[in-house]
């Protein structure tokens, strides 16, 4: 099967066109009225608010972790837990964004399927925001 290449879109910015190919935007990051394309060593901002940005690109495996912020699934490399009931996710790069309880359950569909992360996902079914708890440590 031949790989297909990466869909394109046209923003305007600066009163030009450009077309961007969506594989290789990393994060989409909300800057007030503006949202910024970032890709690796370049970023674009575009006037457009960051719902209807989410709402476009969803379909092309974006997922949003923030209020401010979505990531392309495929530049995603690990994600962890916080004491605070977040989870730390980097992108390749080492790039680290914060995934806020509120948008918790979009992590889940950065995998086709997981192996050996049941107990993450029951969680998340079990206990919706509260589901990314950091790691218990042994006291005495």
């Amino acid at each position: 099967m031949a790989n297909l290449p990466s869909p394109r879109v046209a923003i305007k910015v600066k009163g030009r066109i450009l077309f961007i190919n969506l594989g290789d935007v990393i994060t989409v990051q909300a800057e007030g009225n503006y949202v910024s394309l970032q890709r690796n060593g370049s970023s674009h901002l575009m006037r457009e608010s960051i719902s209807v940005v989410a709402e476009k690109l969803e379909p092309y495996g974006f997922i949003r972790i923030h209020r401010s912020v979505l990531v392309n699934s495929w530049f995603v490399e690990e994600i962890r837990p916080f004491h605070s009931g977040e989870c730390g996710l980097r992108v390749k790069g080492g790039k680290e964004y914060t995934v806020t309880r509120t948008y918790k359950k979009n992590l889940q569909s950065l995998a086709e399927f997981w192996i050996g992360t049941g107990a993450f996902f029951s969680r998340l079914a079990r206990y919706g925001a509260d589901a990314c708890p950091a790691p218990r440590t042994n006291r005495l």
